[in-house]
């Protein structure tokens, strides 16, 4: 039976188990990443992180949802493992590493993180949704009353129709409240609504921003269910937005030793 170190961490009640690999000495299946995500027999969480040694870099992110599948791109997921890093004291205050998505910049001061997301050069117009990639890709469709709203139900008929059963997607509704965008995601992967998701309130940020009659420069506050966030961003064209960081607190829960119940673990 293989015992392992791990450390929980939540940004805005997006939360994930996190495991220093730089060895490389730890090899987990999917079940066993499953199990360990898994909130009754495991220790719970959205998603699982590996940080790795990577040349070049500060530290690699592997990031696994909690099907047990490598997922894209986790911008809370992203927050969280710099500041693992920072506790691991690999950083410090800023942060270069590496993602399934390619080269991300992040700084941290106290517990609070912002991240670099990639450049978002297309996106999607339908008509009555808009689609785009930030790392992950993200359907957004703007509602009505979104706090008593069927995310899950509604969500789900999205992820798994025709055009997304095979490779899913992600699924946003929003809405404008006041000074604030309210954001409410269901995550493939996942399949269920999770209290944030930082790509998501990125992509519903961007699309903030392609529907109001802002400038090249947007700062947009994000309400979620789990918390606060900020994103801004550059915009030049019409659907070209750059220099684009997710903002918001990214907190240590615990750290534990877990025994996995596998045999034959490597």
């Amino acid at each position: 039976m293989q015992q392992i170190e791990c450390y929980k961490y939540q940004g805005t009640g997006n939360d994930f188990v996190l495991i220093d690999n730089r060895l490389k000495n730890i090899l987990l299946t999917s079940d066993e990443i499953k199990w360990l995500c898994d909130r009754r027999f495991g220790i719970g969480a959205d998603g699982l992180m590996l940080l790795e040694s990577e040349i070049g870099f500060d530290f690699k992110m592997l990031y696994y949802n909690s099907d047990g599948k490598e997922g894209s791109m986790c911008g809370n997921g992203g927050r969280c493992i710099t500041a693992f890093a920072k506790k691991l004291g690999i950083i410090s205050t800023e942060a270069k590493f590496l993602a399934v998505d390619g080269i991300h910049h992040a700084k941290i001061t106290q517990d609070v993180v912002e991240l670099k997301m990639n450049d978002v050069r297309e996106v999607e117009k339908g008509t009555d949704f808009f689609y785009l990639n930030t790392g992950s890709p993200h359907y957004v469709k703007m509602v009505s009353n979104l706090e008593c709203f069927d995310v899950v139900g509604e969500g789900k008929k999205i992820r798994f129709n025709s055009r997304f059963f095979e490779e899913g997607t992600n699924v946003n509704f929003i809405e404008k409240i006041d000074n604030e965008l309210f954001v409410r995601t269901y995550e493939r992967g996942v399949e269920n609504e999770t209290l944030s998701c930082g790509t998501g309130v990125t992509a519903a940020a961007i699309v903030a921003g392609l529907t109001s009659q802002s400038n090249d420069k947007n700062n947009c506050r994000i309400k979620t269910l789990g918390g606060n966030l900020n994103v801004t961003f550059d915009r030049v064209l019409q659907h070209t937005f750059y220099n684009i960081w997710l903002q918001g607190a990214a907190n240590f829960v615990f750290k534990t030793y877990i025994n996995l119940p596998f045999e034959n673990n490597s």
